[in-house]
């Protein structure tokens, strides 16, 4: 990576030195029209070496970069580099964004991305491109990074084994690899630059349950017979383990056990969730540092300790929030838990109230909230519309 330690010579055009600043885990680019550009410049800054000029630049916030773009084609060019990506990750000025999936009829529905340092003119939701496959539908979200994967869904009324990936840096879409299963419905989660998924099958298939390892690709987990005819209601990952509602009990996976090597010992990583958490998580859940999220049918705000295996009411947020049901999304945005969900205003639009919340453990056990943010958008979109998707991206 480039440093001041490690500078960056300027006898060297800083294209050469694009694919050598990409992650190590960064699948690489698909070719054709739209790819990334490559970046060819020799000065950004005339008066301040490319080294220092670069490492000024990744510290600006994503949402001054159309303003940036606007000084040269040579800083364009750098904008829309993999190296850029790089440096924001390294100089720690990553940022994190929510990836919102809103359904206005039940076989039309879009992706948006909210900025929330973007302000008007500019809307804080922007519309994302159409995937690969825009009919899909019931396919598991998972981000891992800087990239969306949708896994699986409903093609025609058939389960479907696609793999249809966003990559938020340059705002495209691509296919990736198929999955060995076709799936709707299914569970997914990613933890240490691979990705989970079981259930959602038609058919009970021996790849019932999947590894994806962005090396290896796809590989198939064992799993017990008597769990694979559960079909899944939501899911969180949260110790090392990926937790699914289900029917007839939750499934746990230990995700440490799932990569081992033998397929005796993958075996043993497959397990049941405490009947205290069974019997009080809904659909929706989310994970935040080790504490388990999700709310009741008045509202509340919950959270599980897995140790103690109980539930605890999150307090202070009552007053501070406006009343939402059962439809919320929750979501982990940068450690901080978001809800996100429809509101119920005059408009004609979509009211869409999105809040931050810190949660701290006091010195007695219990939660203590306060809401770092709370924020109205309208969308000029049908009243009615829902939210079906709502992760945090990071770049």
């Amino acid at each position: 990576m480039a440093s001041l330690e490690d500078p960056i010579s300027n006898d060297i055009p800083l294209c050469r030195l694009t694919e050598s600043h990409r992650p190590m885990n960064d699948p690489p680019s698909v070719p054709g029209p739209s790819s990334p550009p490559q970046l060819c410049v020799s000065r950004l800054i005339p008066a301040l070496p490319d080294d220092l000029s670069i490492l000024c630049i990744a510290r600006v916030p994503r949402s001054h970069h159309h303003f940036l773009a606007a000084v040269s084609r040579a800083w364009r060019t750098f904008l829309c580099s993999p190296l850029l990506f790089s440096l924001r990750l390294e100089v720690g000025s990553f940022q994190h964004f929510l990836l919102l999936k809103i359904e206005t009829t039940p076989d039309q529905s879009r992706w948006y991305l909210l900025d929330r340092l973007r302000r008007n003119p500019s809307p804080p939701l922007i519309p994302l491109p159409e995937p690969p496959l825009p009919s899909i539908f019931g396919y598991a979200a998972v981000t891992l990074g800087h990239s969306l994967f949708l896994l699986g869904g409903s093609i025609n009324d058939k389960p479907s084994p696609a793999v249809q990936i966003y990559d938020a840096r340059f705002n495209i879409w691509r296919l990736g690899a198929p999955m060995l299963a076709s799936r709707v419905f299914a569970t997914a989660g990613a933890i240490a630059n691979r990705i989970y998924t079981f259930g959602g099958c038609l058919n009970i298939y021996e790849s019932w349950a999947e590894e994806f390892n962005l090396e290896r690709g796809w590989r198939r987990i064992p799993s017990p017979p008597m769990i694979r005819e559960k079909w899944m209601h939501g899911n969180a990952v949260i110790g090392g383990k990926l937790l699914a509602v289900a029917d007839r009990g939750g499934v746990v996976l230990d995700l440490a056990v799932a990569s081992a090597e033998t397929e005796e010992a993958q075996l043993k990583a497959w397990g049941t969730v405490p009947a205290t958490l069974d019997f009080g998580w809904r659909g929706k859940m989310v994970a935040v540092g080790d504490v388990l999220y999700s709310y009741d049918f008045r509202g509340k705000i919950r959270g599980y300790d897995l140790v103690k295996e109980e539930w605890k009411t999150v307090k202070g947020v009552d007053k501070e929030l406006p009343k939402f049901s059962y439809g919320a999304t929750l979501s982990n945005f940068g450690e901080m838990l978001c809800l996100v969900w429809e509101g119920r205003g005059r408009s004609e639009g979509m009211e869409i109230f999105c809040a931050g919340i810190r949660v701290t453990v006091t010195n007695s056990g219990q939660l203590q909230g306060s809401v770092e943010w709370l924020e109205t958008i309208d969308l000029a979109i049908p009243k009615g519309s829902s939210i079906v998707h709502c992760i945090s991206v990071e770049f």
